[in-house]
């Protein structure tokens, strides 16, 4: 008899949950909603995604239901754009519409409403404004930032010279140097890479970055309600982010106890300035809670995304002697081993761009974006989307995009060279995302990306203990953030090689 009530209450909640999936679909054609995935292929997609990450789940979606669908979270509707036309259209042609930040429940809790890459409205407008013309002034896009720049490539070097051709992690060094170069923006100075207080900033960083990457982050924006009040691996972010805040929290006292107003140092002095200019106003964005946190949305932006992208590229050339041999060949004849990279030399390099955009490109840093929302009623793609509605971007299925990238499995730079060998743009490459809200250090990035990578390719030969057909690609974290798997590389003095060539 229990077995029988058993089966029979099994039976009636699935036929209940049929019906119900049924109406909820009827429902959804008659608002001319996206359409929308049912409840058997949500179990199967967020199962799948857990393991082995989100980019083969979404691209089976997409191919059933098109490049604009409806996904259910936390008791909340979610579109997903998925091809590059639906992005474009949304976050270029519509910009407005799609130019609002839609919330992350596990970085609410964290930064409660400040820093200018969360924040919308007015806030977001005033913040957005002062960190772009200062960052600029501090010499993002210039000639000053680039000779920051290939200073720390050059210290990067000597940091691996001092290795002496043993086997090493890169990730610690690579971090380093690339934080160190925000570091010159915002604190006004580099750090040695031995300094305590630099190494625990930078241990913070990381473990922020895992933490936040997780299988148990995700699991907290999906039930935040019930997760909030549960003990888990999720309880750890608050207390990293923590260690960040008190961190950046000293550096603002201690530029306060030195501040002259006529000589801002950094971008933590000219948010002082502008403080004090706006401080009989009620209304200013300008005040302490948000420098603390735009410095630290800006760190962990500047840093993590941009020292992750290296690492894999690192090893993709290790995978790929063929293509790093390409690159050492470029750079002896446009640069030569007498002096060091600069910009200038870029547009004479086609095949070493198009190798670092197939590494932004194939190593997928943030295959899920940040996440936009409707600032309004919206008709879009003949579907209407209800104001507030949140809006995931997904630029792993677009950077995967086979009618843009004719092999996107593949690591192939010919994705962004043409017939004749020049570098091409491709319209579908967006790993900064696009439009209103598009990365604030873009230009920053490129410029790191391309002077340091030049800068150990003309100095060192990289190769890893394994023959290259066993070096594995996969992710170690691939839910929400792509990040590279541990491994260990040769890093080889080129000189002897070009000597006995010579």
């Amino acid at each position: 008899m229990v077995l029988e009530a058993a089966v029979t209450l099994f039976l009636a909640v699935c036929v209940s949950a049929l019906a119900f999936q049924w109406e909820w679909e009827r429902w959804h054609r008659r608002r001319k909603l996206p359409p929308v995935v049912n409840l058997l292929q949500h179990v199967v997609l967020f199962w799948r995604s857990w393991r082995s990450g989100m980019l083969k789940p979404l691209m089976e979606v997409k191919e059933k239901f098109g490049p604009v669908f409806t996904l259910y979270m936390r008791f909340q509707r979610f579109v997903v754009l998925s091809s590059y036309d639906a992005v474009k259209e949304a976050l270029v042609d519509h910009a407005v519409e799609f130019g609002s930040r839609g919330a992350m429940y596990s970085l609410e809790r964290l930064f409660k409403g400040h820093g200018v890459i969360l924040v919308n409205g007015e806030r977001w407008k005033q913040l957005r404004r002062f960190s772009s013309s200062t960052l600029k002034n501090f010499g993002m896009g210039k000639r000053s930032i680039e000779e920051q720049i290939q200073v720390e490539a050059q210290h990067l070097v000597e940091a691996i010279r001092e290795k002496k051709g043993s086997p090493f992690n890169p990730a610690l060094l690579t971090t380093h140097a690339v934080s160190n170069i925000t570091c010159s923006i915002v604190f006004g100075n580099r750090f040695d890479y031995e300094d305590e207080n630099f190494l625990n900033l930078m241990g913070s960083m990381n473990n922020f970055f895992l933490e936040m990457s997780n299988q148990w982050n995700m699991l907290y924006e999906i039930c935040p309600r019930i997760l909030q009040f549960l003990p888990g691996p999720h309880k750890r972010v608050p207390r990293i982010y923590k260690t960040l805040h008190e961190f950046i929290l000293e550096r603002v006292r201690i530029n306060q106890q030195s501040l002259d107003p006529s000589c801002p140092r950094d971008y933590i002095d000219s948010f002082l300035i502008r403080m004090e200019q706006e401080k009989q106003n009620p209304l200013s964005e300008f005040h302490t809670t948000s420098l603390v946190e735009n410095v630290i949305q800006l760190f962990i932006a500047g840093t993590e995304t941009t020292s992750s992208t290296l690492r894999y590229g690192f090893l993709l050339l290790a995978k790929y002697p063929e293509v790093q041999d390409k690159v050492h060949e470029e750079i002896d004849g446009v640069i030569g081993q007498t002096h060091g990279p600069g910009m200038q030399h870029r547009s004479r390099m086609p095949y070493t761009n198009a190798v670092i955009h197939e590494i932004q490109r194939f190593a997928n840093i943030l295959p899920l974006g940040l996440l936009h929302k409707v600032a309004c009623d919206t008709h879009f793609q003949g579907y209407f989307l209800p104001k507030d509605t949140p809006v995931c971007i997904s630029l792993s299925t677009v950077l995967h995009d086979p009618k843009y990238f004719k092999d996107p499995e593949s690591f192939d730079p010919g994705h962004f060279l043409d017939e004749n060998g020049c570098f091409k743009q491709n319209d579908a490459f967006l790993p900064f995302s696009a439009g209103k809200r598009v990365c604030l250090g873009k230009s920053l990035a490129l410029m790191e990306l391309f002077l340091i990578l030049t800068t150990i390719l003309q100095r060192f030969t990289l190769t890893s203990p394994k023959p290259p057909q066993e070096i594995n690609l996969t992710p170690k974290v691939n839910i929400l953030v792509n990040v590279p798997p541990s491994y260990e590389l040769y890093v080889l003095p080129r000189e002897d090689g070009l000597q006995d060539r010579a």
